[in-house]
């Protein structure tokens, strides 16, 4: 069992199809994860950077996952949020080796947890 197949047991996902946004900001390392995601079969050996958006669509043996890589360039950050409703889970990628922008990167991730769209999460 792989372990997209085990986060979905342990979430309890019944759903067949899975929409997930990667985001952070540029040269983050969010294309990079993705590709770690998909099947070995699927990697990919280059990686360029993404502009604008992609969509990456691939299968675990019990789910179909949408993966929209979300440019975090500062003239496409503000489109983020046109993508969080159709979304069932956000990856966000912070470089903990860029010490300079940790600010920024902190300030996105405090918008979009306050944004009135994002993903309502469980609060125990």
């Amino acid at each position: 069992m792989g372990l997209l197949d085990r986060l979905s047991v342990l979430l309890g996902l019944k759903k067949k199809e899975v929409h997930v946004l990667c985001l952070g900001l540029d040269n983050s390392g969010k294309t990079t994860i993705i590709n770690k995601l998909k099947p070995s079969n699927a990697q990919s050996q280059n990686i360029l950077p993404t502009i604008g958006f992609s969509i990456e669509k691939f299968k675990s043996s019990s789910l179909s996952f949408t993966v929209f890589d979300m440019s975090g360039q500062g003239r496409y950050r503000n489109l983020w949020e046109h993508y969080y409703k159709e979304g069932q889970a956000i990856i966000f990628v912070i470089d903990s080796s860029d010490r300079l922008r940790m600010v920024v990167a902190k300030e996105e991730l405090d918008t979009l947890l306050n944004h009135p769209d994002q993903i309502q999460t469980v609060k125990t």
